[in-house]
């Protein structure tokens, strides 16, 4: 395990470890800049304005957020690409908040639907900056987007609505699973139904520049030729479910849950004082319990409060002591992110910065 606990840090705290932070934020680059990628990482799963710096001067061409609100954040501090990759509902307050965006920087924004999309293109009609969208495209998680063939239809009401379509983008939720064959299969299926849309839209006279897809899961699997965009996010940490499904390694993890054992009921078991709160409380199909222990790979987190977290040993594995403080990998990072307020970062077990969460909260 690559991270350093430090000595004395009030516990539970969310620890970086900049080196393989870094490290992960590098090899992605190179990667997609290798094979003729533009990377757009989502930042919904850091939120933090140290680490969107990090991954801009990497070489990101801007960023993928979730939600106005993350865009406002990033926007704060400077960030002056932004691609709102979901499709979002205008009310009166997002239609205010949008426009101002708008003015401000270079923004893409996506639709699903007719509705949707001429909702958005009244809503920012008289903006400073025409603002892009791409139209989702559902290549097989089920989840948003539109299949290939209706793509067309949503282009066009965008473009009635005075907006510039610029490409077309999906989520590859289905992408997860044990084996390479799962990942593989969910990037043709990307590739496949991208293509085919983007293929629609071209075929009405839109200039369609923008294919995008992508997600750490599937990264890997890509072939140059459809795609051109990419939109990874775990990957500047990883997690427990990227570790499990084979994404990365033990030592691509870089960010943790420092724990303090508050009790030791029983041999086989103990206590640590980090929950949902800190944890989130997401199941992963692929981790067996609450989180991953990397001092105690065998021992499953059995049971998750808000305040408690805990810990079945098998026999004759020794466990902590009282009082002693352990690392958790949570399942998913995006959730502990959002529930916190700073990033500790550590080296040498020392805390030598405290990034804020930027866009903590940020959900609308």
């Amino acid at each position: 395990m690559a991270i350093s606990l430090p000595d004395g840090v009030a516990t539970p705290a969310l620890v970086v470890d900049p080196e393989v932070l870094d490290s992960n934020i590098s090899r992605m680059a190179e990667a997609s800049q290798s094979q003729g990628f533009v990377l757009r990482p989502h930042a919904k799963s850091h939120k933090c304005a140290q680490i969107a710096d990090r991954q801009l001067r990497a070489g990101a061409h801007g960023l993928s957020v979730a939600t106005i609100g993350e865009a406002e954040a990033f926007a704060q501090v400077g960030v002056d690409d932004l691609f709102i990759a979901y499709p979002v509902w205008l009310d009166a307050d997002k239609t205010q908040r949008l426009r101002r965006l708008a003015d401000d920087v270079a923004l893409k924004v996506g639709v699903e639907s007719v509705e949707g999309a001429r909702r958005l293109g009244k809503a920012l009609r008289g903006s400073v900056r025409r603002v892009q969208v791409l139209v989702e495209v559902d290549s097989g998680s089920h989840r948003t987007g539109v299949q290939p063939p209706a793509a067309g239809e949503v282009g066009k009401a965008a473009a009635d609505a005075g907006l510039d379509v610029v490409g077309v983008f999906t989520f590859p939720g289905h992408g997860y699973g044990h084996d390479t064959q799962a990942r593989e299969r969910a990037a043709r299926d990307e590739e496949r139904t991208l293509g085919e849309a983007a293929q629609v839209l071209r075929d009405l006279g839109l200039d369609v520049r923008v294919v995008s897809g992508g997600s750490t899961p599937t990264v890997g699997q890509w072939q140059p030729g459809t795609v051109n965009e990419l939109r990874p996010g775990v990957y500047v940490f990883n997690d427990a479910t990227q570790l499990a499904i084979g994404t990365c390694d033990v030592e691509d993890l870089a960010l943790v849950a420092a724990a303090t054992v508050i009790s030791v009921p029983a041999p086989d078991r103990f206590v640590l004082d980090v929950g949902s709160k800190v944890l989130g409380s997401d199941r992963s199909s692929w981790v067996t319990g609450h989180g991953y222990l990397p001092k105690f790979p065998q021992g499953i987190i059995t049971g998750l409060w808000e305040h408690h977290a805990v810990v079945r040993l098998p026999d004759g594995v020794r466990g902590p002591r009282l009082g002693s403080v352990v690392a958790v990998v949570p399942n998913h990072i995006c959730t502990p992110v959002n529930l916190a307020d700073e990033l500790l970062v550590v080296q040498d077990r020392e805390v030598v910065d405290r990034w804020p969460v930027t866009a903590r909260g940020a959900n609308t």
